[in-house]
């Protein structure tokens, strides 16, 4: 690996931005391209976060200081990238339900599936199931990530799953929920595919279900 995207690897995991920024303007001064940035420095560095997390060594807040570095990083890749390489991995839409303003897991997850190469639709929160299904019908999504962390919003995940079927979208995307008030079995009852109890998981879960290598 070139020198340069290990650093900004290095800096991802140690929360530094001045060092990141820095490290992504060599590889671009070197000819690398934005997404080989993005693949082979960015992500892996925002995996080694994931893996510390799962360990029990990173918490909540190294995910967001994470997170914070990736924000900071991709305004200076903006604009930068080959449109044919853009979001290669495929679309997933992002969105916190309706009835639910929360959105910090939300954004750990938009920054671990960018950094992971696909091209995210973040929705925002308080989402409609209606805006949901008008989303999958617009970009042809093949993924769709709902959150939730109050219990009062059950309901609105049963809205967007009933919502789907009735337009007939629901056998074209697959379904991934997490958040406090989430769980395996609140998606096996909602016929949704998939649980995420962390949002360092993120990318793993929709490579899996969209059968991306």
């Amino acid at each position: 690996m070139h020198e340069a995207l290990q650093k900004a690897a290095r800096a991802i995991v140690d929360f530094n931005s001045d060092a990141c920024i820095e490290a992504v303007n060599q590889c671009l001064d070197s000819g690398i391209p934005a997404w080989e940035v993005v693949n082979e420095g960015l992500s892996v560095g925002m995996k080694e976060v994931g893996q510390l997390f799962e360990k029990g060594e990173y918490f909540l807040a190294e995910l967001v200081m994470a997170g914070d570095v990736m924000k900071d990083v991709m305004k200076v890749l903006e604009g930068k990238f080959d449109k044919s390489q853009k979001g290669r991995k495929g679309k997933v839409i992002l969105a916190t339900i309706k009835g639910d303003v929360h959105d910090l897991g939300k954004n750990i997850v938009g920054m671990m599936l960018s950094a992971s190469g696909f091209d995210v639709i973040d929705l925002g929160t308080d989402v409609d199931a209606e805006v949901i299904v008008d989303s999958v019908k617009k970009t042809g999504a093949g993924g769709v990530g709902l959150t939730m962390l109050l219990t009062t919003a059950v309901g609105s995940m049963k809205e967007v799953a009933d919502a789907l079927i009735e337009a007939g979208l629901r056998d074209k995307v697959k379904i991934a929920i997490g958040g406090a008030s989430t769980s395996e079995k609140l998606a096996k009852d909602l016929g949704f595919d998939a649980y995420g109890d962390s949002a360092a998981k993120a990318a793993s879960i929709f490579e899996k279900l969209l059968e991306i290598s």
